[in-house]
């Protein structure tokens, strides 16, 4: 039992340590977020918590989770659960439960669904075995897991990035199908997936899921057209995606600086000129930039954030671009 568990027990009981935070210490990595579940209801846990000369936060009471801050750490407590989302929103519908094992199978990823009480495991979809075998798999059926929340294939390549996990067959099949299901999800809820999934160690893993999947396409529709795209001069060795990739990855792990690995050469495909055995990009900067500012406000950046990645882009062929290392080693 964890240090964050005991805690927690010492204010109510019955409760079961859930999700990330179990999937992690089963990996040996020390969680960043600790998340419990318990069958009593949210109003008997925000009672024990202020019996236990703690502050409730009732953000998300109504659906059904109470936060607590121990030892300079925000942990939520949810009553057992199933929800739903409709197209659009990130508020879900939800309706508690009184089974610990109808909670799991409403999560995303068997990896996901997993509980602790005590030093006992709880893991009815076989999630520890997935973690011995670096798999990703849906909890129960994936394309209904995706229906209820599209923002799971998101998820998907975005776990696959952190954890260096593959996707399963099945899931990755659902998440093909059901691709376009993404534009029911908040394009803030679609930026903050991509920053973790750029953020991590395997970015360029998430980002090759994302791109056979067929969910860029709904996501940047601008870079899905560098699959397969050969750039045809005499400075490139690679397709312009695997340039993308190996340019994203090799960049230092900040958000802009990301971003702007991924999107430097979003315009060449719009500015191409074929030159007898060659073909030029003149320009591909400065619609380079024009494009990132118009994507950022589609992808609700803030404005700080969307200037500074255009700015990196329009620059990116300077000497001096911070993006220039990294650039000339992916050719």
């Amino acid at each position: 039992m964890s240090e964050m568990h005991r805690k927690v027990e010492a204010i109510l009981s019955p409760v079961y340590e859930v999700g990330g935070s179990v999937r992690d210490e089963l990996l040996g990595i020390a969680p960043k977020d600790f998340d419990f579940t318990t069958p009593l209801p949210p109003g008997d846990v925000e009672g024990a918590i202020r019996r236990a000369g703690k502050r409730p936060f009732l953000a998300g009471k109504r659906f059904g989770t109470i936060g607590v801050r121990l030892e300079g750490c925000l942990v939520e407590i949810t009553t057992f659960r199933t929800e739903r989302y409709e197209a659009g929103s990130r508020k879900p519908e939800v309706r508690f439960l009184e089974d610990i094992r109808e909670d799991l199978a409403r999560r995303d990823f068997t990896v996901n669904a997993m509980a602790k009480r005590g030093d006992a495991l709880i893991d009815p979809f076989h999630g520890r075995d997935d973690l011995s075998s670096k798999i990703l798999r849906a909890v129960g059926s994936p394309a209904a897991r995706f229906r209820e929340d599209p923002l799971r294939m998101l998820r998907a390549a975005r776990f696959s990035a952190q954890l260096g996990f593959s996707i399963e067959e099945k899931t990755f099949r659902a998440v093909t199908r059901e691709a376009h299901r993404i534009l029911e999800v908040s394009k803030e809820r679609w930026t903050a997936e991509m920053d973790r999934l750029l953020l991590s160690g395997r970015p360029d893993m998430g980002l090759r899921a994302l791109m056979e999947s067929g969910l860029l396409r709904f996501v940047i529709p601008e870079i899905s057209l560098q699959k397969d795209y050969e750039q045809n001069t005499r400075h490139h060795r690679y397709t312009l995606w695997e340039h993308t990739l190996r340019v994203t990855a090799a960049v230092p792990p900040e958000p802009e600086l990301r971003w702007a690995a991924l999107l430097h050469d979003i315009a060449k495909p719009f500015v191409r000129m074929d030159k007898e055995d060659r073909s030029v990009y003149g320009k591909h900067d400065l619609l380079g930039y024009d494009m990132v500012l118009r994507l950022g406000g589609h992808l609700r950046w803030s404005g700080d954030r969307t200037r500074k990645v255009a700015e990196l882009v329009r620059g990116h062929l300077r000497e001096d671009s911070v993006l220039r290392p990294s650039d000339n080693l992916a050719k």
